[in-house]
């Protein structure tokens, strides 16, 4: 080949270079025609917003069917496959991510449906009630919040005057960008329909949360995407995304789901409810106390509040509840990279075991770390590092959007 090339004319090399190069380009062209849809118009924020919007209340849907894709990254790397909850742990697809369906009906009803070779996740939406149902363990979990008794309806006469005007949207812009950087509209194509995209970051103290990125339907304003990224890595820690989208009614007869034989039902409780159920005392359930002195009075432990932690300063000490009891919440530095520090009783006897065996254990077996007088479990991930340990009665739980190195450096400074 090389003595061809050397014996051709300078005018037919030049040709030949040429017409490879044209060649190149029109597969290049139809690949991209393939795998790409319609885009919409290039518009500012305010105004794809607000047309989406308009249309979306002009021309309701009458449903939503997709075939989705979920992502999570959030902790690879865990030995999810240990023993007895990390087995189940690694047949979830809400924790190792899968491809599913997705159904929304006009009413607010939801369904999504991830599926795995083990056993698929359910979770549905009536308008009161949420549950999972998790086919790897046989297990359904429901869970109806409490009803505040003021809930807005919002614009009920038809007439749009529910939606913002684009000078609206425009100032609610320019507010959150005094506090993160937020990108135009970008026209681009999900799951063959014209969308928008738009990115989030934060300007500052932001820890490892890299951003998070939304693409909705520019013509129904119906979200196609939604993705969280880390510092560390340009790939999604987190989406969820549509692969194909329909629009049409859906049958009840979808959102109806009959548990298999044998299920374990599970109510999960409201946040107080547990604690009014049993009968405990006003004093354990006060939540609003402010300032390190009122916590400490509140509770019956000593709250370990140094004025700095992993060279943050201390921001607020604020009551807290946990498993309705008194807690105390100690947060250090500002925004997401801060450092949260939750401190409560420790439990005693067979209820220890019970406490360990449930705090973070369902993911496995995760990182031990030694502290001064104490061993920490660990969970690290790209969006941040959760750390508990128990010393001296009292039970620790850590929590930052910071490395495990940082999450250290704070535990070891308690």
């Amino acid at each position: 080949m090389s003595n061809f090339l050397r014996r051709l004319p300078l005018s037919r090399l030049l040709f030949l270079c040429g017409a490879v190069v044209a060649i190149g380009a029109v597969a290049a062209a139809l690949a991209t025609a393939l795998v790409t849809g319609p885009t919409p118009p290039p518009k500012p924020l305010a105004d794809a917003i607000h047309d989406a919007l308009t249309e979306g209340h002009a021309n309701p849907v009458s449903g939503v069917s997709a075939r989705i894709v979920f992502t999570n990254h959030l902790i690879e790397g865990t030995s999810l496959a240990s023993q007895g909850g990390g087995a189940s742990a690694a047949a979830s697809p809400l924790l190792t991510g899968a491809s599913g369906r997705l159904w929304i009906s006009s009413e607010g009803k939801l369904r999504v449906e991830l599926q795995s070779e083990r056993g698929d996740t359910e979770i549905f939406y009536d308008g009161h009630t949420v549950s999972m149902y998790d086919g790897s363990s046989n297990s359904l979990y429901r869970y109806t919040p409490q009803e505040s008794g003021d809930a807005d309806n919002g614009s009920s006469d038809g007439s749009g005057h529910g939606i913002p005007t684009v000078a609206e949207i425009q100032e609610a812009i320019v507010k959150v960008m005094r506090h993160a950087n937020l990108s135009g509209a970008t026209p681009t194509d999900v799951a063959g329909q014209a969308a928008y995209a738009v990115r989030i970051s934060p300007s500052h103290d932001g820890g490892l949360v890299g951003g998070a990125e939304l693409a909705w339907d520019a013509t129904h304003g119906i979200p196609l995407r939604l993705a969280v990224y880390s510092t560390q890595s340009a790939t999604p820690v987190l989406e969820l995304s549509a692969t194909e989208v329909s629009y049409g009614a859906i049958s009840d007869s979808v959102f109806t789901f009959t548990p298999p034989p044998g299920a374990k039902v599970t109510e999960v409780e409201p946040p107080h409810a547990g604690a009014h159920a049993r009968g405990e005392g006003s004093k354990q359930s006060v939540t609003h106390e402010q300032g390190l002195a009122a916590v400490q009075a509140a509770v019956p432990f000593t709250v370990d509040a140094p004025g700095t932690l992993a060279g943050m300063t201390r921001d607020e000490v604020r009551g807290a509840q946990l498993n309705g009891q008194a807690a105390a919440l100690v947060t250090y530095g500002k925004g997401l990279g801060g450092i949260a520090v939750l401190q409560s009783k420790a439990k005693a006897g067979e209820e220890a075991g019970s406490q360990e065996s449930g705090a973070l254990s369902f993911l496995g077996d995760l990182p031990k770390v030694a502290l001064p007088g104490a061993s920490a479990t660990e969970l690290p991930t790209p969006l941040g590092t959760i750390m508990r340990f128990e010393r001296g009665g009292v039970d620790y739980l850590l929590a930052g959007s910071v490395t495990p190195a940082t999450l250290q450096d704070a535990a070891k400074g308690l």
